[in-house]
């Protein structure tokens, strides 16, 4: 008789083994670019059972063994997987995280502050990413810096007894600089300077650089707005040779040139701007043909026939890509000589223009079109509130022609708005300045028909001639051209801010057919409401970034096929190239280099968006200025943001943004829903969600980070 055979437990050997093995593969997969003798191993995984320790080295050479995991010379082990790696921007976010911005990921990768190898908010790196994610974000390690976004950065200069460091402007940058006394160029405590960066961070240690301009002390308007145009690497004037180069550009009136060209010298012409512009880069013509028709010319100023392919001033003119609108200068593309003489379409002076002119039935249909160079001489100068007075009243000089084309410009939106446009008014401010520029006053800009009007007929040159563009040559093989455009929003953008939407009771239909409409209409009725201008901030968030590119992709926010920008040249580069290649195709030459296009219309976007940054940061300096002697007042706010750190609240009278911190919200500890945009205090249940009407207080101002801290106060609005 056999004896029975006992039966056996798994060793605790071997369970450990396998969880050892699991946890070893999970560490090195997840730092593919480190490697880890097992000692280190040991450490990293922080098991405090000395069973444990004692099997890792066993386990490390049986993964090795099966070619789990790579054996290096040294006795260091790392994972054999190829990490997928990718190249893309540091936005730095907050101290704690960062996310890599890369168009060769559909999504941002997330890394710890910790993982960024000392890249710093706007460098490009190399991340690989792990086999983790981090929400719906992959999650990855920089490994490797391509290249410094900047070299140069502005700040505040604090002095100690034996070394100065300074603050910077820039909210991402989270390190202060050191800097040796012996290199602070003479400056004061507390002035603004630029540092220009010798050493950038290694370790724990802090980036180190030195002083290369005083711009005056903190506070100070000029110190300031210097800080700003400095931070975006904005010029502070224009090089010698280009100002000189500008000085020798002639007129050019000549009797050959001229006869080249359309000429509206009798043609009743006049411009419509703002009361203190000084460039007039648009102009309209208006006549009564015979057949009961119109004919409407929109002239723009003819900068290409001065500015020419090569030169200083074209040189000059692409690097800066855009002017530059601060709160209290302007920052031009071109200079003076150009900008404010020779382009500028002043009254009663004869100028060069490229023209769209346009014959209109009375429905505003247009019947013929026709686009080239042509001279003109403007009549009269309007400001937009000249102009809305005489719409108003009827009366006054060109009253009767300012009505009718009113009435065609009402047409073109109505019939714009009926084919899919979406009506975004955003509320834009400006500001009342002194003397010294310290703001007076906020002062909402309020867009009539004058506006419109100017409005609807510029986007119809530009629609129109980026149409005859794309018409010219049938199938695939098109011109390169230059276009502008707005893509179809995000589909998960749009399903999110319509979900935030039904909690105000709204409706929006987010397919792409319907989405144009149903914001539209949505619009209409939040107007006026509490949640309007939260709403229509969500909206915009929510829509893809307008851009210049040669794919003739259409405009999705303008509900155009095929978009240009045609009505600028002064004032931006793309309206220069624009000119450039509709003379080229309407002499009935090829089309042109397309690559080459495409890397100048990359440039321009990337001008227009430091440019907008640029001019907001001024707004926001503005407006933390204008705060700082109103902390005593209490106003009306709308909840405009809800983060795991802050309430943002906007103040209705100044469109001013604050933030209301969780740490100063005593009465309870709230907790952050992100789902439902609110926080909830844990005991008393109080909710603060997007949207809510509060009232609130200035708490603290800070000019440096351009912040407004906010509290709430129980006075009821």
């Amino acid at each position: 008789m056999s004896k029975k055979r006992k039966k056996t437990k798994p060793s605790k050997s071997k369970g450990i083994a396998e969880k050892l093995r699991s946890r070893i593969t999970s560490l090195l997969n997840a730092n593919i670019h480190s490697a880890y003798t097992s000692k280190q191993v040991i450490r990293k995984l922080g098991f405090k059972r000395k069973d444990y320790n004692r099997e890792v080295p066993y386990v490390l050479a049986q993964l090795e063994r099966e070619g789990k995991i790579a054996a290096l010379s040294h006795g260091a082990y790392k994972s054999v997987r190829e990490p997928e790696v990718v190249v893309g921007k540091v936005d730095h976010v907050n101290p704690r995280f960062g996310y890599i911005v890369s168009s060769d990921s559909e999504q941002d990768i997330y890394v710890k502050t910790r993982d960024l190898k000392n890249a710093v908010d706007g460098d490009t790196v190399k991340v690989s990413i792990a086999f983790s994610k981090h929400g719906k974000h992959p999650e990855g390690k920089v490994f490797e810096i391509v290249e410094r976004g900047r070299t140069e950065l502005v700040g505040r200069i604090e002095f100690s007894p034996r070394f100065a460091f300074v603050v910077a402007d820039n909210r991402k940058i989270y390190q202060d600089i050191f800097v040796p006394l012996d290199k602070t160029m003479g400056a004061a405590h507390n002035d603004k300077v630029i540092i220009k960066i010798s050493q950038w961070p290694a370790h724990d240690k802090s980036p180190e650089g030195e002083v290369v301009k005083v711009l005056g002390k903190a506070g100070d308007n000029e110190a300031e707005i210097h800080s700003i145009m400095a931070e975006f690497d904005l010029p502070f004037e224009f090089p010698a040779h280009v100002l000189e180069a500008a000085k020798k550009i002639r007129p050019g009136f000549t009797k050959t040139e001229i006869a080249k060209r359309r000429d509206f010298r009798e043609i009743l012409t006049f411009t419509i701007d703002p009361e203190d512009a000084k460039d007039f880069d648009d102009a309209l013509s208006f006549r009564s043909l015979e057949n009961g028709h119109y004919e409407v010319g929109v002239h723009i100023a003819d900068v290409t026939h001065y500015v020419k392919p090569g030169s200083e001033v074209e040189k000059e003119g692409y690097t800066r890509a855009t002017s530059v609108y601060l709160v209290d200068r302007t920052v031009p593309m071109l200079p003076e000589r150009l900008s404010n003489e020779l382009c500028s379409l002043r009254p009663k002076e004869d100028k060069f223009t490229f023209s769209a002119v346009f014959e209109m039935d009375r429905e505003a249909k247009i019947i013929q079109q026709w686009f080239g160079r042509t001279i003109i001489h403007s009549d009269h100068r309007f400001t937009y509130e000249e102009a809305q007075q005489r719409i108003e009243s009827g009366e006054g000089d060109f009253a009767e022609t300012l009505k009718i084309l009113n009435e065609l410009a009402l047409q073109m939106r109505k019939q714009r708005f009926r084919k899919g446009a979406v009506n975004f008014e955003t509320t834009e401010v400006r500001f009342k300045l002194d003397e010294n520029g310290k703001p007076l006053g906020v002062i909402p800009k309020v867009r009539k028909d004058a506006h419109k009007l100017i409005e609807e007929f510029m986007l119809l040159a530009n629609k129109q001639v980026a149409t005859f563009i794309y018409d010219m040559k049938k199938g695939k093989d098109k011109n390169t051209f230059v276009y502008r455009t707005h893509d179809y929003p995000d589909p998960e953008k749009v399903a999110t801010f319509a979900t935030f939407a039904r909690r105000f009771g709204h409706d929006i239909k987010v397919d792409d057919a319907s989405i144009s409409g149903s914001l539209n209409e949505l619009m209409d009725k939040i107007e006026g409401r509490p949640e309007e201008n939260v709403l229509q901030q969500l909206a915009i968030r929510a829509m893809a970034k307008a851009k210049y590119t040669t794919e003739a992709i259409g405009h999705f926010g303008l509900s155009f096929p095929h978009y240009t920008h045609f009505t600028s040249p002064i004032r931006r580069y793309p309206d220069m190239m624009v000119h450039r290649l509709l003379q080229h195709y309407l002499d009935g030459r090829n089309s042109v280099d397309k690559e080459d296009y495409e890397d100048k219309c990359e440039h321009s976007s990337d001008r227009e968006k430091r440019a907008a940054d640029a001019e907001r940061a001024s707004i926001k300096y503005k407006q933390v200025e204008f705060m700082q002697g109103v902390e005593d007042k209490v106003f009306e706010g709308v909840i405009s943001g809800v983060t795991e750190w802050g309430i943002f609240v906007e103040i209705v009278e100044t469109k001013c943004e604050g933030m209301v911190r969780m740490a100063d919200l005593k009465d309870d500890f709230y907790e952050f829903d992100d789902e439902n945009y609110r926080v909830i205090g844990r005991h008393n249940k109080k909710m603060y969600t997007l949207g809510d009407k509060v009232a609130v207080r200035v708490k603290n101002t800070d000019i440096d980070r351009r912040t407004i801290d906010l509290e709430f106060v129980e006075e009821i609005v």
